[in-house]
C-alpha cells in the first residue's frame, strides 16, 4: 500500500514522470511512513486542451495541472501527517510542473481496511495475521 494515481497534463514526458515517481514515493515514505515495496504509481495523461479550469483549458491559459490520488488504509494516518503530505506533494509537483495551476488537486482517500488490500488479501487480514 498505497495505490497513487496521476493524472499529468500535457504529454507524456518520461523523464518527468522518473522525477515525479521518485519524488512522490519518497513523500508517500517519509511523511506517511508507508513501505516503499508496496507503493505503486500509475500516470495518466491529459491533453492539455482537454483539461479546463474555471471555463478555460490549460492550453488557453498556458498552464499545466496535475491531480493525485492516493488510496491509504484509514486510521493510518495523522490528519496533521496527511495536510503536511497535500503541501509537499503540491510544491514537488510545482517544482517540476512548468506554469503549474493552482486548481491541481490532491486527494488522500482513507479507505477501510476490511474493503482495500494487495495480494488477495485486505488490510484487516494483514492487521490480525500480523
Amino acid at each position: 500500500m498505497p495505490h497513487i494515481a496521476i493524472q499529468l497534463s500535457g504529454p507524456r514526458h518520461a523523464e518527468r514522470q522518473q522525477q515525479i515517481s521518485q519524488a512522490i514515493a519518497q513523500l508517500t515514505q517519509d511523511i506517511l511512513g508507508k513501505r516503499p515495496e508496496v507503493i505503486a504509481i500509475a500516470f495518466t495523461q491529459v491533453a492539455a486542451q482537454d483539461w479546463w479550469i474555471a471555463g478555460q483549458t490549460l492550453e488557453e491559459l498556458g498552464q499545466s495541472a496535475f491531480q493525485l490520488d492516493i488510496s491509504i488504509t484509514d486510521e493510518t494516518n495523522t490528519k496533521a501527517e496527511k495536510a503536511r503530505y497535500l503541501q509537499a506533494v503540491y510544491d514537488t509537483m510545482a517544482s517540476l510542473m512548468p506554469q503549474l495551476h493552482p486548481v491541481s488537486y490532491v486527494h488522500v482517500i482513507d479507505a477501510r481496511a476490511a474493503a482495500y488490500g494487495y495480494g488477495g488479501k485486505t488490510q484487516e487480514y494483514r492487521y490480525h495475521h500480523s
